[in-house]
């Protein structure tokens, strides 16, 4: 049977699911086909069900939910740190609220922190890799960060202006959580718990032989310092990825229901986790 297996391009990404593109990880029976794009498109193709299974922002669940329900594993979960708001210059929270953020897609987790950080606040959307750029060349005052932009913004002349997950901790105690995996229901209960242990498997494989990992991963690291890549790595691929555990699921409920109560999300969901 063949699965498609969507993700994002990126060195996390691409540490992560090392174990099962390079058959370090046995699908049995199952062919699986690795799609890379970026997130805001897989979040909007969820909304069709193309992929059996997809990387999502936990923002786009709510949006999904009939059609997909979400791994435990193969989560992006900060725990104290996340998007970042970079500008040319300082500038304090009263600020931010009245200045255009680029924002890297409406449904993106990035997009509904902001929200909540700044309610009101005027977005334009900019591809991920451009943000940095477009408020370097003044054409935004504002970037939200995601991806390797939040460690390498110093180099574009850039300065952080908030952490989105620092705040959010603060706030809440909790993590931010920020992507994870879902799987489609009509594949039926036995084989999304299967696939949900494929990639636990993968996750857990990739941990254990962190430098052909790693290694393998700079490839997608779009011209990434190794050491850098290293960091960025280990901030979104860890013990949480292997296991989101009761914590990281009080998280995505409760930044779900802030988003619903604060009118950004239309509805309430109640977050639907493989039991694998």
């Amino acid at each position: 049977m063949k699965i498609s297996l969507a993700h994002s391009p990126d060195s996390d990404d691409a540490f992560m699911f090392y174990g099962l593109a390079r058959g370090k990880v046995d699908s049995g029976d199952l062919e699986i086909t690795h799609t890379l794009t970026d997130i805001e498109t897989l979040n909007r193709q969820a909304k069709e069900g193309v992929h059996e299974v997809t990387a999502i922002s936990f923002h786009a669940y709510p949006y999904v939910a009939e059609r997909y329900a979400l791994m435990p594993c193969g989560g992006s979960i900060g725990d104290g740190y996340g998007p970042l708001l970079v500008a040319r210059e300082p500038l304090d929270r009263e600020a931010i609220a009245s200045k255009t953020v680029a924002v890297p897609g409406t449904l993106t987790t990035a997009y509904l922190a902001l929200h909540l950080y700044a309610p009101g606040v005027e977005t334009r959307v900019v591809p991920f890799d451009r943000i940095l750029d477009e408020v370097r060349e003044q054409k935004a005052d504002v970037g939200l960060i995601i991806h390797e932009g939040q460690l390498t913004f110093g180099g574009h002349g850039l300065v952080k202006v908030a952490d989105l997950g620092a705040w959010w901790q603060s706030e809440t105690g909790l993590p931010l959580p920020l992507g994870g995996n879902a799987v489609r229901r009509d594949l039926g209960p036995e084989l999304m718990e299967r696939l949900t242990r494929l990639v636990r498997e993968t996750v857990r494989y990739s941990l254990a032989h962190r430098a052909e990992a790693l290694e393998y991963a700079m490839s997608f690291a779009r011209g990434m310092d190794p050491a850098v890549a290293d960091r960025f790595v280990g901030m979104w691929v860890n013990e949480m990825t292997v296991d989101c555990g009761d914590r990281g699921r009080k998280a995505i409920q409760t930044l779900l229901d802030r988003g619903h109560e604060a009118g950004i999300i239309p509805r309430r969901v109640a977050v639907d986790l493989v039991n694998a």
